[in-house]
């Protein structure tokens, strides 16, 4: 099965976001989408729940992220990494 991993990440962030699809890019930077501290956690849980995967958080410091979620591009990155380990865990 192929997943196309980039345009589903850039589907939830723009409904995360409450933007229209057309506004959110590859090149976005996640600051200048508008998102809230409650819209970037529900962002992950999305982001979970579509892809079976676990992205590690921690929602007490926000500010050293286990992850990059600093673009659109890191965040695809990011899902891309999560589901081939996962995909190497069931292997």
């Amino acid at each position: 099965m192929t997943v196309d991993v980039a345009g589903q990440v850039i589907t939830i962030i723009a409904q995360q976001a409450q933007l229209d699809l057309k506004d959110v890019h590859i090149d976005s930077r996640l600051d200048g989408l508008g998102f809230s501290s409650l819209a970037l956690v529900e962002m992950i849980f999305a982001l979970e729940d579509a892809f079976e995967i676990s992205v590690p958080f921690n929602a007490n410091t926000p500010e050293k992220p286990d992850f990059d979620m600093s673009s659109v591009a890191a965040i695809i990155a990011a899902v891309d990494g999560f589901i081939a380990q996962k995909l190497k865990c069931t292997a």
